[in-house]
């Protein structure tokens, strides 16, 4: 093994990668717009390889391996001067250990370089009430978040929280002050923090992930009170992603979430990262904004109507993932068959493509 820890993720952030992977019986490879590249001159790793490595990064993290040892996993953030901010997942596989890393600039996103549309960066206007940004692991969600979070905070006076697991993008106060919480390093989990920072008269509370029944119950009742809070789920679609926090809970509390979902709800945003013709990897999403009409299908257990108004509501700024991903092939940025793979109704794409 030729190079230390910080070698590699320099390379790797050099390469323009999104990802590190540190697994024994491979070489160290790097994800580069979805596509698996090892790092040049790098033989495969030995099990005390990533031994060796996974120290350098708990060393270079400032934390202990207990719980990696203990309970097969660890989920932490580190930086490195110069470098970048990483979030690692360290665990146990086959009897040794192996890491995955995913690269955070230390630099907030642009919006308008990563192709986040103005109707998405508008929501940052929303005063009160839930946005949700959902979609599938690695799609983004995290930094469409972060830029709205920077948004409000060069726009507006007020105390933003960021909850989040681990933190990922660094804010510096402007014209809002910013506390940022990291689970399991400054708080015991996302519900008691949650529970706490309604106590730390917020305006903003960025809530990392909606996981489970007690943190989806939560978020609602932050969501009655006052404030905006931001949150992220592992649903595409708004349709989707409603009833997947409906039937989170009890059949008896179902009616009354419709209820209060339809009340707090403002906005849900989804996105997909596509592969595009030359090799890169572009955002596309589908927008649904909550009017009057969506409110009562919420209420009335209508979830199945929805798609019928946000593919109508373009001059609200909203769009469908068909919608989308239409444009980008139009537009000759991705293929056809992405374009499918891609799609949250194949038969209706193919119907609209092969015309």
């Amino acid at each position: 093994m030729n190079m230390r820890i910080e070698e590699i993720l320099r390379k790797s952030v050099d390469m323009g990668g999104s990802d590190v992977f540190i697994i024994p019986a491979s070489c160290v490879t790097a994800k580069c717009n979805g596509i698996m590249t090892a790092l040049p001159d790098e033989e495969k790793l030995k099990t005390e390889d990533t031994l060796h490595l996974i120290n350098e990064i708990y060393q270079i993290a400032e934390r202990d391996m207990n719980k990696l040892k203990e309970s097969g996993d660890d989920d932490f953030s580190f930086s490195i001067e110069h470098v970048g901010r990483f979030r690692c997942n360290a665990y146990k596989q086959r009897n040794s250990y192996a890491a995955v890393l995913r690269i955070v600039t230390f630099t907030l996103p642009n919006p308008s370089e990563l192709n986040i549309p103005d109707s998405i960066m508008d929501l940052a206007d929303i005063r009160k009430g839930m946005v949700l940004v959902t979609g599938p692991a690695g799609s983004g969600k995290s930094t469409t978040l972060a830029c709205i979070i920077d948004k409000i905070n060069h726009n507006r006076p007020g105390h933003i929280i960021t909850l989040e697991d681990p933190l990922e993008f660094l804010h510096s106060h402007d014209k809002s002050i910013i506390t940022q919480r990291e689970v399991m390093q400054d708080t015991e989990n996302y519900d008691t923090a949650l529970r706490a920072a309604l106590r730390q008269a917020p305006d903003v509370i960025l809530l990392g992930e909606m996981r489970d029944y007690e943190t989806i119950h939560t978020a609602l009742t932050a969501a009655e009170t006052g404030q905006l809070l931001l949150s992220s789920l592992h649903t595409i679609g708004a349709a989707k992603t409603i009833d997947r926090i409906i039937d989170v809970f009890p059949a008896g509390q179902q009616a009354q979430i419709r209820v209060q979902l339809s009340m707090v709800l403002k906005a849900v945003v989804s996105q997909q990262l596509v592969p595009t013709v030359d090799g890169s990897l572009v955002p596309c999403f589908e927008i649904m904004k909550v009017t009057p009409a969506i409110e009562t299908m919420i209420r009335e257990e209508k979830i199945y109507q929805i798609d019928n108004v946000i593919y109508q509501g373009a001059d609200e700024g909203m769009c469908t993932m068909n919608g989308s991903l239409e444009k980008l092939y139009r537009a000759g940025k991705i293929t056809l068959d992405t374009a499918m793979v891609y799609s949250t109704n194949p038969e209706q794409m193919g119907r609209r493509l092969m015309v």
